[in-house]
């Protein structure tokens, strides 16, 4: 069995494969057979995990088994403490509410690498970062729950996936999971 994670660029595809020939998995990682473990749209950036081990990627993706997946959020203008009661409480989104999600707002830009290309940037509009633990993850949930209160999301970047972290990779790399690391994923 293989188990991997992946720091994921700006402008990738959470696939192999695309018809229009855009940048996908393909282009970072030479590894056949493994497979994303859920998905991070095009323009947003971070943690994946990929692995051949179908019965854990049923598990980590299956919603009943209420999987945390933290995400740094750039936001566009300052949210107010009722922003992040009604984030953290759950928001509607479409015909969907969110279940209660941990959020708290960062009182410093977290160390990230520059977004090429850079996110626009309004002179009159602040933008502040936001800290977002789900235990669900529906389609571009994040950015329309951060809508629904009123802060459009700029920039999306998950970071963690249950234990697992972005510490020590690079835009762009990848590394297989240590053994440690493997019986803890499996042991959640």
């Amino acid at each position: 069995m293989r188990y991997l994670i992946f720091y994921k660029p700006y402008g990738v595809l959470s696939q192999f494969t695309d018809a229009e020939g855009r940048q996908t998995l393909k282009d970072y990682l030479p590894i056949p057979d493994v497979y994303p473990v859920g998905r991070l749209d095009w323009d947003s950036e971070g943690l994946m995990l990929l692995t051949d081990d179908g019965r854990l990627q049923h598990r980590l993706s299956d919603p009943q088994y209420r999987h945390p997946r933290t995400y740094w959020v750039q936001v566009e203008r300052i949210p107010d403490e009722l922003a992040i009661e009604q984030l953290a409480a759950g928001v509607a989104i479409q015909d969907y509410q969110t279940k209660p999600a941990r959020v708290k707002l960062l009182a410093v830009e977290p160390p990230l690498p520059p977004r090429d290309p850079p996110i626009r940037d309004r002179q009159n509009i602040p933008t502040a970062w936001l800290e977002l633990t789900l235990t669900e993850g529906k389609n571009r949930q994040v950015r329309r729950m951060t809508a629904a209160v009123g802060f459009p999301t700029l920039r999306l970047v998950r970071i963690s996936i249950g234990l697992l972290s972005l510490n020590g990779l690079s835009l762009g790399s990848w590394r297989d999971l240590t053994s440690n690391e493997v019986k803890a994923l499996k042991k959640k």
